[in-house]
């Protein structure tokens, strides 16, 4: 898509969002530059609320300019047949806004997802990451969290049981635990019907204690095959 047309869009896109929540906003617009991640290939940001706040802090005071990278979308898009340009802007362009809406109630919520997502890039590419970075997904249960398509669930257990029972879309299932497993451990759970998206991932840990913060810690990581359990009577 042509500069021109994207920003044809991304206007049109604004004009479908109600008012309220661009109170603060300067202006969006859209900037021919592309902008990759310092350190990962084929990743590039798409969007960026800059914020602009005033000297008294009020909450009314803070403004943002949000822009769009169109740089950054074609880059995608050659990366990516299926790249939906419509779909990607609208994503961008509300996550941005949700980013101001937040900064003026004093709300981090939003940008503890971002460092979920970067630590999960961080796993996906065998990188250090924190262990707990999952609970600052999206959780639409106690216990599970997405962070970029790859779900998480999440078990505290005292000590490593010999096999773990977990649901998924409303089925039961059982992963027998590795013999050399260790807490914390992120299990690959393969084998589900109706897999998600990205990666399916059982993690066992201990709940955390002050004595956390003085030793490193080491992740035990493995590929479990899940084995369907029988329904419960109330479930057929």
């Amino acid at each position: 898509m042509e500069a021109r047309a994207f920003e044809a869009m991304v206007r049109q896109m604004s004009g479908e969002i109600p008012a309220d929540y661009f109170d603060g906003v300067t202006e969006v617009v859209v900037s021919p530059r592309a902008v990759p991640h310092p350190t990962r290939a084929g990743i590039f940001t798409l969007g960026e609320c800059i914020p602009l706040p005033l000297e008294d802090g009020a909450p009314d005071a803070v403004q943002s300019r949000v822009v769009l990278y169109h740089g950054s979308f074609r880059a995608l898009a050659d990366l990516d047949p299926t790249f939906d340009w419509r779909e990607e802007a609208w994503e961008t362009l509300t996550h941005e806004l949700r980013h101001h809406v937040e900064w003026r109630a004093r709300r981090d919520d939003l940008e503890a997802l971002d460092r979920a997502a970067e630590a999960n890039f961080a796993r996906h590419d065998g990188e250090p990451f924190d262990p707990l970075f999952y609970l600052d997904g999206d959780a639409p249960v106690p216990g599970v969290h997405e962070v970029d398509g790859d779900w998480f669930l999440d078990h505290v257990v005292r000590r490593l049981p010999d096999q773990l029972e977990l649901g998924w879309h409303g089925r039961r299932y059982a992963v027998a635990i590795p013999a050399a497993a260790t807490l914390p451990a992120y299990l690959l759970v393969t084998g589900v019907a109706d897999p998600p998206p990205g990666d399916l991932v059982a993690v066992l840990r201990r709940r955390p204690r002050f004595s956390d913060l003085f030793r490193p810690t080491e992740l035990f990581t493995a590929e479990v095959v899940a084995r369907p359990l029988p329904s419960l009577p109330s479930e057929e």
